[in-house]
């Protein structure tokens, strides 16, 4: 992360506190900011995933940042910030990086920021390198990143397709799966599965093409950020 700008979004209906997470952005440095005042038009933002880590007001007219939170990928990188202390237990159950509680300082919003930049460092730089571990009947299974072409969702359970064309089925879900890889490198395309970037041979709004001859299916809610993501790849 400290080769290119970080990418955060900030949603909080009270403009001022917006201005604050603005002003100590811009002096922390580095840093790309969306602002949104209006929850719906943040959580638009939010949905599609193109960002590294969000500022999120837990109290906000019609829905809080703990909704908002439970709502996306686990893998989505968040600091709440909140005037009420009551929602700390909440926010760290939703693997919050941080908890900001307003009115916060300058040193204390740079530490949660630092915090969240080595968290994102560990998910792109270390695991790209690792396994993953899952839980097959009683056996802890390791399978290389690398090995891995893409993961299926089944009732409860999720397939692994390998490189080799062998499966591992587990009884790890779709969505824990998901929070251990590094986001450069697979991504979601359907609720029902997630694909090696790299293993794609072609797309559409529709389908992706694997290097294997495999087609899977496209969700229409990730349609765009596939297209938006394999481009800028090229």
């Amino acid at each position: 992360m400290t080769s290119q700008k970080l990418r955060c979004v900030a949603i909080d209906d009270e403009p001022l506190a917006l201005d604050i997470i603005s002003k100590f952005c811009g002096r922390f440095g580095g840093i790309e900011l969306s602002a949104y005042s209006d929850p719906a038009e943040g959580i638009e933002v939010i949905k599609k995933g193109d960002f590294d880590l969000a500022f999120l007001d837990v109290e906000m007219e019609g829905i809080n940042g703990l909704e908002i939170a439970a709502a996306v990928p686990p893998e989505a990188c968040f600091i709440f910030t909140t005037a009420y202390l009551d929602y700390a237990f909440d926010g760290f159950n939703l693997n919050a990086v941080d908890y900001l509680h307003k009115p916060f300082a300058y040193d204390r919003f740079k530490l949660a920021v630092e915090k969240a930049i080595k968290k994102l460092d560990y998910n792109e730089h270390v695991q790209a390198d690792k396994c993953i571990v899952v839980k097959q009947e009683y056996n802890n299974v390791s399978i290389p990143l690398a090995d891995i072409a893409y993961i299926e969702a089944m009732e409860g359970y999720s397939k692994i397709f390998r490189t080799d064309g062998s499966c591992t089925l587990s009884r790890v879900i779709l969505k824990t799966i998901g929070a251990m890889l590094p986001q450069k490198k697979f991504l979601r395309i359907h609720r029902s599965f997630i694909v090696a970037v790299d293993k794609i041979r072609s797309f559409s709004r529709q389908s992706v093409t694997l290097a294997s001859g495999q087609t899977i299916p496209v969700g229409r809610q990730y349609s765009a950020l596939l297209a938006e993501r394999l481009q800028n790849q090229k």
